[in-house]
């Protein structure tokens, strides 16, 4: 009696059923593929895209290199990045009033929130 053939006959359905997971989660993955899928773009909507980006491209470049009023209510202005780094290494010199005037304009453009009302169940 040879106890290769037994050893064989449980090889066989093991590998099967392996072979037959992977087939069926390669079926999952391609039916996901294809209902996960976006409608292709077509030419029109390809033109649009490529206009609103370079609308919104044109208008981070005006941001950056540009001033311009942030909140004229409280005073806050953008100032191009080339002056504002130039202003920042002025005022570090002296670390304590720089810090204090930062903290300063942080209070002027956050102010604190006001107090909640008091409960009436209290």
């Amino acid at each position: 009696m040879n106890a290769e053939p037994v050893h064989e006959r449980r090889i066989l359905p093991v590998l099967i059923g392996i072979v037959g997971a992977l087939l069926i989660v390669l079926v999952l993955i391609l039916a996901m593929q294809h209902y996960t899928r976006p409608a292709p773009l077509n030419e029109k909507r390809a033109a649009e895209r490529a206009k609103a980006l370079a609308e919104l491209r044109g208008v981070e470049h005006n941001e950056l290199t540009t001033a311009g009023w942030v909140d004229p209510a409280k005073g806050i202005v953008r100032l191009p990045i080339d002056d504002a780094m130039k202003m920042v290494e002025r005022e570090w010199r002296n670390p304590p009033a720089a810090r204090s005037n930062l903290l300063a304009r942080v209070q002027k453009a956050y102010p604190p929130p006001a107090p909640p009302a008091p409960s009436q169940f209290e």
